[in-house]
């Protein structure tokens, strides 16, 4: 595309957006050819990179594609040439991905033109997996984990469905042996994230097949670790959607015997918390502080290496401590704990556990005395179980308004009890 077609698509673009641009078209044109300025190229402003990403984010055949090989993924590179920051291209991709799915189109946008072209031959003869096509695959599934807490849990399901389908099809294919071990490594992430999307969504059979799945898969990686960490997960779900604490705890257990025999250190540092989560929610108080004290052991460690880096953080451990307090402890010391972490909580994929502590800290409130100042902490609860169809959020949410009952007939209550019904008759009519 020559300077002049480039800025005439910008034009366009900015057009179609409703953000028309005050420049001439020749103005434009000047802009693009100091980007690519083979001497000193210089970083397009925030507007134009928005442009640039709209009209880049398009194939030839009018298809959104952000995955690996796109046009868009090498705008991000060259963005990335220039000195853009990682969170400022993080961002412009987060909005690219929403944007792309408002309509209920792009649900392949995540898997590049390359990588679709590969799966569907692979499809048709297993024989044909590469290295390419799953990296391919396992950037599409970190590419929607990172937008948990960015968009509805239904939207993120159905961007995942492709590679959920490849994955068991594949493994039930020709796959040459030296790549079944990493096609298994993805079908074991890409089957987790899947189950904790369909009990998000109140689908509790399917998330129960597709848990054992990852956990058959991760089972036969033989790295306890990967194990340990869908033992971990499928435990959150189970707690919150079977009776009793018992499966629960079974799962905890599974995946503590697990991490300890793994190399991952925050994944057992964040295993030894859920073992203190669910020994405080069941009144045992020692067995909870010493879990506590055997994951901060964990994280005082040198983590240098650990395979697993972003798994588990001091400001995830510290939401397990203010737990503890609130079940087993003093629960001005757990409102505390959980302002702090809500507060260290502000990345986008944070949003979900930012709202659950959110309301921790309110039901810590409640329990000071103080409910009028939980009532405020839950209406911004509200908003965000709402934005993101979150299960969890809005179980804790429904616990905390129990709690309120006493004060049913104050002002705060009322308020908090118009603000739920507002978002749920909204979420009616969409």
């Amino acid at each position: 595309m020559s300077l002049a077609d480039t800025a005439r698509a910008l034009v366009e673009t900015a057009r179609r957006l409703g953000q028309p641009l005050d420049s001439s078209a020749a103005s434009v044109q000047r802009s693009v050819a100091r980007w690519e300025s083979a001497k000193r190229p210089i970083l397009p402003s925030d507007r134009y990179q928005l442009l640039l990403a709209h009209l880049y984010a398009r194939d030839a055949d009018g298809q959104i594609a952000l995955g690996s090989g796109s046009d868009f993924a090498q705008l991000l590179n060259a963005l990335a040439d220039l000195g853009e920051s990682e969170t400022q291209l993080r961002e412009l991709r987060a909005l690219l991905v929403r944007t792309a799915t408002d309509d209920g189109t792009g649900l392949l946008a995540l898997l590049g033109p390359t990588t679709q072209l590969s799966m569907a031959a692979a499809l048709a003869d297993p024989a044909r997996v590469d290295d390419a096509l799953l990296a391919g695959m396992r950037a599409a599934v970190a590419d929607v984990n990172a937008q948990v807490g960015s968009l509805p849990f239904a939207r993120l399901q159905l961007l995942l469905a492709p590679v959920i389908e490849s994955c068991r099809r594949l493994l039930a294919g020709g796959v040459p042996g030296p790549l079944r071990s990493e096609l298994r490594t993805v079908a074991a992430q890409a089957y987790t994230l899947a189950g904790r999307l369909a009990f998000e969504t109140g689908d509790d059979q399917a998330s129960r097949a597709l848990y054992a799945a990852a956990t058959d898969a991760a089972g036969k990686l033989g790295v306890p670790w990967r194990r340990a960490v869908v033992h971990m997960s499928h435990a959150l779900v189970t707690l919150y959607s079977a009776p009793g604490i018992e499966a629960a705890r079974e799962l905890v257990d599974a995946a503590v015997r697990d991490a300890r025999t793994g190399d991952s250190v925050r994944v057992r540092a964040r295993a030894h918390a859920l073992q203190a989560e669910i020994a405080a929610r069941s009144g045992a108080e020692r067995h909870a502080q010493t879990a506590l004290s055997l994951a901060w052991y964990d994280l005082d460690r040198d983590l240098d290496g650990d395979p697993a880096p972003t798994s588990f953080t001091a400001d995830h451990l510290r939401g397990f401590e203010g737990l503890c307090e609130l079940y087993v402890g003093d629960a001005a010391v757990a409102h505390d704990v959980f302002a702090d972490s809500a507060e260290a909580l502000d990345r986008p994929r944070e949003r979900v556990q930012r709202a659950i502590v959110s309301t921790d800290q309110a039901l810590a409130c409640i329990r000071l005395g103080a409910p009028e100042r939980a009532a405020d902490l839950l209406h911004a609860c509200v908003d965000s179980a709402a934005s993101t169809g979150g299960r969890v959020p809005a179980l804790r949410l429904r616990q905390a308004r129990k709690e309120l009952r006493p004060w049913r007939r104050e002002g705060f209550v009322a308020d908090l009890d118009d603000h739920l019904i507002d978002v749920s008759a909204r979420a009616a009519h969409r």
